[in-house]
C-alpha cells in the first residue's frame, strides 16, 4: 500500500493502525502527507551525519501524561478538562477523531495568552472514562453539554473545532446556540467526494470492512492483555506507534497505556461506523450559525503527494465544503493557512489563536449594527 492510499483511507476512516506503524499522522483523522523518495533516501546518503544525537525530548508536554481536572459529568463517569489563561469570553477546543488534548499542546498557550482556553479528552480518550456506546457524534455533542454544565464553564464561548472536532462543535452550536459565541473550524473535513469522483468512494466504502476489522483485531488484543505486552504479537503490532522521540519515557507510556485499552478500540469502532454517512453528503442547505461569527481555517498543503486524480475530486470537494460552511453565517470568512498540513494546530499554532481574536472582533463589529 502506498503512502497515499495510507493517507486517503485515513482521512476518509481513519486508519489507525496502519497510521501509527508508519508514524504517519499525529491526530488520527489527519491525512498523511506523502514523504518525496528524495526525502527517503536522504538519511542514507546522509551518511554519518545521520547519526547524530536527536534533540532532548520536551518535558513541558509531560503534564500530559496525568490528568489534570477530572469533570464528573453523571452516570459516573468523568472527563479530563485542561484550563488555563485568563480573559473573557472562554474558548473551548475540541480535538480530531481519536486525539486528545495534546492535540493542542502547542495551541492552548497561544491562545491562553489573552483568553481562557480549555481542551479535553473524549471519552474512551486520554485521561477521560469510558462512554456509553454508540460513541457517535450525538453522544460526544451530548458529552460536550454535559462537560460544560459540569465544570461550569462561562458561556457563551468561542468553539474552536478541529478536523471532526469541526462536526461536533457545528452540532453544539445547531442545538445549544445561545451557548455559542463564535465557531473557529480548523480545516474541517470535505464532505460528498462522491459527487466528484465516484470511484474514490466506492473504494473508501470498500475499505471500511477492512478497517473495522483491524480495529476489532485491536480491542480484543486489548481485552486479553496481548496489545499491553512489552512486545505485542505481530498482528497486533500495527495498533499501537512506537515511541515519539518528541515525548519523554514517561508520556510516550502513558500515551501507550490508554491506547492499549478496550474503551480506547471501542471508542474508535463505534465512532467509525457512521463517518461514511456523515462525510457522504454535502453540508446541508439548511445549516446556520447566522449572528455569529464562523471563520473557517484552510491549510495550503492539505493532500502531499496525492494522484492528480485523487487531488481533484478531494481538492473540490475541499472547496465545496469550506464555501458552504462560510455561507451559514453572514459574519463568516475563510482564511488559508500557509505552510501547513492537516495539521493546523500542530504547524502554525499561533493561526488558531489569531482566528478566535478575529473572531472576537467580528462579534464586536457585529453585535454594533
Amino acid at each position: 500500500m502506498s503512502n497515499w492510499q495510507v493517507a486517503r483511507n485515513a482521512w476518509a476512516w481513519s486508519l489507525a493502525g496502519l497510521l501509527l506503524s508508519l508514524g504517519a499522522a499525529r491526530a488520527f483523522d489527519a491525512p498523511a502527507p506523502a514523504r518525496p523518495a528524495a526525502a527517503k533516501a536522504a538519511p542514507a546518503a546522509a551518511g554519518k551525519g545521520a547519526s547524530k544525537a536527536r534533540p532532548a525530548p520536551d518535558t513541558s508536554l509531560d503534564l500530559y501524561a496525568e490528568p489534570d481536572r477530572l469533570v464528573d459529568i453523571g452516570g459516573g463517569r468523568r472527563l479530563n478538562l485542561r484550563c488555563t489563561g485568563q480573559g473573557e469570553p472562554t474558548v473551548l477546543l475540541e480535538s480530531g477523531f481519536g486525539a486528545d488534548s495534546l492535540a493542542w499542546a502547542k495551541s492552548q498557550p497561544q491562545i491562553a495568552l489573552q483568553n481562557r482556553v480549555c481542551s479535553y479528552d473524549r471519552a474512551g480518550l486520554g485521561h477521560s472514562d469510558a462512554g456509553p456506546l454508540p460513541r457517535d457524534l450525538q453522544a460526544d455533542v451530548a458529552d460536550l453539554h454535559a462537560l460544560i454544565d459540569a465544570a461550569d464553564l462561562e458561556t457563551p464561548l468561542i468553539l474552536v473545532g478541529h478536523s471532526y472536532g469541526s462536526q461536533i462543535v457545528r452540532r453544539f452550536d445547531e442545538r445549544y446556540p445561545k451557548q455559542v459565541a463564535a465557531l473557529v473550524l480548523v480545516d474541517p473535513p470535505e464532505q460528498n467526494v462522491g459527487e466528484f469522483s465516484a470511484a474514490y468512494a466506492k473504494t473508501e466504502a470498500a475499505i471500511a470492512p477492512k478497517m473495522l476489522a483491524l480495529y476489532a483485531a485491536c480491542e480484543q488484543g486489548a481485552k486479553d492483555g496481548r496489545l499491553s505486552a512489552a512486545k505485542p504479537p505481530s498482528g497486533l503490532r500495527n495498533c499501537l506507534r512506537g515511541p515519539n522521540p518528541n515525548y519523554s519515557d514517561k508520556l510516550n507510556a502513558a500515551i501507550r497505556a490508554w491506547r492499549s485499552k478496550p474503551a480506547f478500540w471501542q471508542t474508535m469502532i463505534s465512532g467509525s461506523q457512521d463517518r461514511l454517512s456523515m462525510y457522504g453528503s454535502a453540508v446541508p442547505k439548511s445549516e446556520r450559525h447566522d449572528g455569529k461569527p464562523v471563520i473557517v481555517l484552510s491549510a495550503d498543503q492539505p493532500y502531499a503527494g496525492a494522484p492528480p486524480d485523487d487531488l481533484k475530486a478531494l481538492t473540490d470537494a475541499r472547496e465545496q465544503t469550506h464555501m458552504a460552511l462560510i455561507a451559514t453565517s453572514r459574519l463568516a470568512k475563510r482564511v488559508t493557512i500557509a505552510n501547513s498540513s492537516h495539521d493546523i494546530p500542530g504547524d502554525q499554532p499561533a493561526a488558531p489563536a489569531i482566528a478566535v481574536f478575529e473572531a472576537m472582533q467580528m462579534r464586536k463589529r457585529g453585535e454594533g449594527r
